[in-house]
């Protein structure tokens, strides 16, 4: 194990898992995905309890802070959230 991946924390974990949520989203969009099929996506077909629970966590994280919005099961991404990817692609 090198150095850095000891020093890996839960807030880490679940900053890397966000990320990874939002640029799904984002790319896919305007497809809506419903939560568990982000948690296929990310986690794979056979997710244990913990990465499911991190997805959900992202997902839940992300709508707090305005980026997404979930509601009906679906992660949809907030006009905040695809005006400021628009601007990463400039």
């Amino acid at each position: 194990m090198e150095a850095s991946e000891s020093n890996w924390t839960t807030r880490d974990g679940d900053i890397a898992t966000e990320a990874a949520v939002l640029q799904l989203v984002l790319e896919l969009h305007p497809t809506l995905l419903t939560v568990s099929e982000l948690v296929r996506e990310v986690s794979g077909e056979n997710a244990a309890f913990a990465e499911r629970d991190a997805v959900e966590r992202a997902v839940r994280d992300l709508a707090g802070v305005g980026l997404l919005h979930h509601q009906d099961g679906f992660a949809i991404p907030t006009r905040a959230a695809l005006r400021f990817n628009e601007l990463l692609d400039r």
